[in-house]
């Protein structure tokens, strides 16, 4: 791909080996953006404005690169389930979740401050939990951090022992959606 210096405004390492899978080069430079909850706006608006805010973080510092900033959220409903606080706060979300269908969101921007260039988008990826008692819930988590992770699981980690099925991009659900990332950079670097 033909790109201008590409940056990563996450300092989330799922991130980073996702998109060494694209084969593209790219360098780490977290943004200090902090993130909004406004319930005035939907989930898409709402990871599409977060991943704009930590795109922007990092443009602004590096104008002439293209930072990439992404946000992922989970939501049952139109509630939304952000990182827990605490792990009883995980175990509430899990809890909530076991069972049913719900919805992960990545909001992404692609942003290049010199050029006036931005794309910011949104996949979302449907998820169905298997039925979690107590018990299953707290291995769960034994097994995994549940405290960097939206929605309080991490799918790539022991997933299978919680999802029962998912519809939509695998890759969204750890953090970001590959296939539409690969054609949205194509199309910057075919400009």
């Amino acid at each position: 791909m033909n790109l201008p210096p590409l940056i990563l405004a996450s300092a989330s390492p799922r991130r980073a080996e996702l998109l060494q899978k694209l084969e593209v080069e790219f360098k780490i430079v977290p943004g200090d953006a902090t993130e909004v909850y406004d319930e005035q706006l939907s989930p898409r608006e709402l990871c599409q404005l977060n991943a704009h805010r930590k795109a922007r973080a990092v443009a602004k510092k590096i104008p002439d690169a293209l930072v990439l900033g992404a946000d992922t959220l989970v939501f049952l409903d139109r509630k939304i389930f952000g990182k827990p606080r605490d792990l009883t706060e995980a175990h509430e979300m899990l809890a909530q979740l076991q069972g049913r269908a719900h919805q992960v969101i990545t909001g992404v921007c692609l942003l290049h401050l010199r050029e006036h260039r931005e794309r910011v988008f949104a996949v979302s990826t449907d998820v169905t939990f298997h039925p979690l008692n107590e018990s299953q819930i707290r291995e769960y988590h034994a097994k995994i951090n549940p405290l960097d992770k939206a929605g309080a699981y991490a799918i790539q980690e022991h997933g299978a022992e919680i999802v029962s099925a998912i519809s939509g991009s695998y890759s969204n659900v750890v953090g970001l959606p590959l296939e539409q990332l690969k054609s949205e950079l194509d199309l910057w670097s075919s400009r």
